[in-house]
C-alpha cells in the first residue's frame, strides 16, 4: 500500500493529533452527558470528530500500486508566520502584558491589528481594503461581544479610559 498523496496523508495525521489532544484535554473537565452537558463535552464531542474526520482524509490518501504520490510542497514560511504572529499581537494587544509594561489597548486596536497584519500575509495587500475589513470586524465584534452579549472587554485603549 502506497501514498497517493503526501498533502492528504499528513492533513490527515494533523487532524488525528488535535483531535487526539482536544479529547485528552477534554478529560480534565466533568463530560456530563447529552442532556446535560459539562465543560469538556463540547471538545470531547469535537475531538472525537476530529480523529474520524482524519482518519477519513488519511484513508483516502492510501492507495494500492500508486507509482508516484502527490508529494509535499514548499512549506509557506511567511503566511505562516504572520497568521500566528498577527493571532499573538491581537492578544497582546487586547490584554496587554503587564510583566514587561505594556498596556491592554483594547479591542478596537486589537482588531485593526490583527486585521492589517494577517492581511500582508496574502497575495495581494491592500492597506484601504485591510482598513474597511476592520472596521466592519471592529463595529460587528463591538455590537456582537458588548453591546449583544454585554462581556467585559475593555474596547479602548488604557490611556484613554484612565
Amino acid at each position: 500500500m502506497k501514498i497517493k498523496s503526501q498533502k492528504d496523508f499528513l492533513s490527515g495525521v494533523m487532524f488525528i493529533c488535535v483531535g487526539l489532544a482536544f479529547a485528552i484535554g477534554a478529560t480534565n473537565y466533568p463530560i456530563g452527558s447529552g442532556a446535560r452537558m459539562g465543560p469538556g463535552y463540547f471538545p470531547l464531542v469535537l475531538g472525537i470528530l476530529l480523529v474520524i474526520g482524519g482518519a477519513i482524509v488519511i484513508f483516502g490518501a492510501l492507495k494500492f500500486n500508486t507509482p508516484d504520490g502527490d508529494p509535499m510542497g514548499r512549506i509557506a514560511w511567511k503566511p505562516l508566520v504572520l497568521i500566528i504572529g498577527a493571532n499573538l499581537v491581537f492578544g497582546l494587544l487586547l490584554g496587554g502584558l503587564p510583566t514587561l509594561g505594556v498596556p491592554a489597548m483594547g479591542l478596537l486596536i486589537a482588531i485593526y491589528a490583527l486585521v492589517v497584519i494577517a492581511s500582508i500575509a496574502g497575495p495581494r495587500f491592500s492597506l484601504k481594503t485591510s482598513l474597511i475589513l476592520a472596521t466592519i470586524l471592529a463595529i460587528g465584534s463591538y455590537l456582537t461581544f458588548i453591546v449583544g452579549l454585554s462581556l467585559q472587554f475593555q474596547v479602548w485603549p488604557t490611556f484613554i479610559t484612565g
